[in-house]
Formats: structure tokens, sequence, C-alpha cells
């Protein structure tokens, strides 16, 4: 069966070869649907591919946010729950370990609370972070170090504070040696060891501790919370399916105490808009498609009425119908694949052209984006003109009788 099949290929690159010039005109059809096909893929997952590099750049749409569910729904009302489970730092760093996916992980919980300072005595109220070792790209130091992970494991009685408390604290000495100065908060003894950078928005005192600091009645009263910030804007509903995997597999029948909050509408949104832009975009360049497939139909229609002597005296010879049916699909289908090559590389050759164009209009750094589903769908495209626009020149040569074929010489 191989073997034939190989047969049937060859003599159909014969016979385009023979027929080359008139072969090429009858698929120009092809040619130029797949050309215009290629060339507008092409360009569209180029624009996807800006369209994600740029929501790349919002860390929201990147972000993955697990907290505890403070509230339950009873006869459609909404009631706080008199109990909460939540997530503790070892919950934490066993998460972080089953994340396959690049992702930057930050775990923290907030409260309120007075703090004194040892120096002078001074008290004031402030805004309390318990934090794990990873920080925000917002925060950032204009004097000393951030804790450790080691630190927070170990429960290290260390701070950060904001530029807004440190000049309150430093008066006026330089704020860089309030660094290594105590402080306390309830009944601790933390040791300043850096001071935020200066914002102009804040208006209160904030500090931020290990969050290993805070006690279980601090989890109860307000739990922390997780965010997992993705490297890829593309890989956030993966690393939500192993969030949740990882809270069943961690918590079982209380997974669902927990909210797992993603941003993931506006990237579905996003991904439906482009595949409708292709659908749509295909269907009408799929027409120039279709006529070349009628050209496919007509070269073989053609070569079926000049063939006919040879086609009798083959059957003849013991050639059987599928032999003959076989043969003429097998011409189809490779005339058609030629026409989808060659338009595969006009259409990359003319985006090229079309990119500096587009560019000189929208300066954007935007470039043609070249896939393998562009390959898969232009080859299915020529076994599927290949096979519907071949079939009934196939079965009309297969059905030719012998003794009539001869017979028209």
């Amino acid at each position: 069966m191989l073997k034939n099949i190989f047969i049937a290929f060859v003599l159909a690159l014969e016979n385009i070869r023979t027929h080359f010039f008139h072969t090429v005109l009858s698929v120009l059809g092809i040619v130029i649907g797949v050309t215009a096909l290629v060339a507008i893929l092409s360009l569209i997952d180029g624009m996807q591919k800006y369209a994600f590099e740029q929501i790349n750049k919002v860390q929201s749409v990147k972000s993955i946010v697990i907290r505890t569910d403070r509230y339950k729904w009873v006869d459609n009302i909404r009631i706080k729950k008199d109990s909460l489970i939540y997530l503790t730092h070892s919950d934490f760093l066993n998460l972080k370990t089953r994340l396959t996916l690049p992702a930057t992980c930050y775990f923290y919980a907030q409260h309120a609370g007075e703090i004194t300072f040892k120096e002078t005595n001074q008290e004031m109220g402030s805004g309390i972070t318990g934090a794990s070792a990873s920080f925000p790209d917002y925060v950032k130091l204009a004097h000393g170090r951030l804790f450790t992970e080691a630190e927070v494991r170990q429960a290290t009685d260390v701070v950060l504070i904001n530029y807004f408390l440190a000049s309150k604290l430093a008066n006026a000495t330089p704020i860089d040696q309030l660094l290594g100065k105590k402080m306390l908060y309830r009944d601790r003894e933390l040791t300043i060891a850096g001071v935020m950078a200066k914002d102009e928005a804040e208006e209160a005192a904030r500090i931020i501790i290990p969050i290993t600091l805070f006690s279980l009645k601090d989890y109860e009263e307000s739990p922390p919370q997780c965010i997992i910030e993705s490297a890829k804007v593309e890989n956030v509903l993966a690393l939500r399916s192993q969030v949740e995997n990882w809270l069943k597999a961690t918590f079982q029948a209380n997974a669902s105490e927990f909210v797992v909050g993603t941003d993931d509408n506006r990237l579905k949104q996003i991904a439906r808009d482009f595949l409708l832009f292709k659908v749509i975009m295909s269907m009408i360049v799929g027409i120039s498609i279709v006529v070349g497939g009628v050209g496919v139909m007509n070269v073989l229609l053609i070569s079926v009425t000049e063939r006919t002597v040879e086609i009798g005296i083959r059957k003849a010879m013991g050639a059987k119908r599928r032999d003959i049916l076989l043969q003429f699909l097998s011409e189809s289908v490779t005339i058609s694949a030629f026409g989808s090559s060659l338009g595969l590389v006009l259409g990359i050759l003319s985006t090229f052209a079309i990119v500096p164009i587009i560019k000189a209009f929208v300066p954007v750094p935007f470039e043609a984006s070249y896939t393998w589903n562009t390959l898969i769908i232009i080859a299915v495209i020529a076994l599927f003109i290949g096979i519907v626009f071949g079939t009934y020149p196939a079965m009309r040569a297969s059905r030719l009788d012998p003794v009539e074929a001869i017979r028209r010489e």
C-alpha cells in the first residue's frame, strides 16, 4: 500500500513538472489565498504577542491573590464566620515549592497598633505589616537593609520603618543614624534594620516586621494574604490551577475556606478577541482558497481528458479502480501542497514588507510572529483542498471503461 502511494506521488510530481506553468496558473488562487492567510495570521500573532507584552507590565493582571474567606452565606444572608482558617508562613513556604512555573510570591498580614521609640520614649500609632522575606518592587530602601528569610524563619526582632516615621523619630539628626536603634511593639524590642524610601503620598507611620512575629490571635483577627505574581501573563491560569490543587491537597474539605482571585476575565476576553479576529479574517481569506481549489479541480479534469488513453491502457494492464483513484487524489494533494507551500513562502516574505509600513504609521515595537499553529493550518488546508477538490476528478478517472478509453485514440 505504501509503495502504491509513493508511486502515485512520483507520478503526480512528474505531471506537475510536465505542465508546470499550467499548474501554477491554475493554483494561483491557492497561492494568493495562502499568502494572504499566512500574512494575516502572522500579523495577528504579532499583535497578540505585543498586547501580552504590554499587559505583562500591569502587575494586577499577573497576580493571583489567596485570602481567607471571612464570610459565609446562610439562607442568602452574608454572615461573618465565628472562626477562620488561614495560611501560615510554613504553608506559604510549602506552596512556593509546589509551583512549577516562574513566579514571585509574597506573604503578608496587616494590623494597626502603637509603637514606642526607646531613644525618646516617643509613642506613635502605626500601620504594621508582617511580611515574608520577599518584597514587592515598590518597597525600596533609603538606608539600611531588608530582613532575610532566615530572620523570618527565626522570628528575629527586626523592623523596617517608612520615611514618614523615620523623619518624625530623627528630628534634626540624620535619618541613617536611626539604623540599629530600638523600638517597642507589644513588649518586643525591635531593631531598626532599614528605612524605606520617601513616598510623598504617605501621611502615616508604617513599619514592616517578619510575619512570624505575629501571634495566632493576630492571624485570627487579620488573616494573612498570599500574592503570587506570575513572570508571564499567559501562565496565570495554569498557576491558579496549581494553587487550587495545592489548597485541596493541603486543606482538603477546608479548601473552600479560601478565595483565589485573579483578573482572568480580562485575559480570557483578550484571548477571545484575538481568536474571533483570526476566525473572521481567515474566513474572508478562505474565499480565495476555495477559488484556488476550483482551479485544482479544473487542472485535474483537464488532465483526465488529456490522459484518457493512458488511463485506459493502465486499467487494461491490470490497474484497479482504487489505483487510478489514488493516483489522481495524490496529484490533487501534491498540487495543493505545492500551491500552499509557495503561498507560505510568499506570505512570510510579504510580512517583511508590511511590518515597516505599519511602523511608519504606528510607531510601536511591533513584529510579525511565526508560530507552529500557522504551519499546521497551512498543512491542513493543503490536505483538505487536495482531497475535497480532487475527489470528483479522481472518481471520474477511475470510472472510465478501459475499452472506451483506448478507443478514443
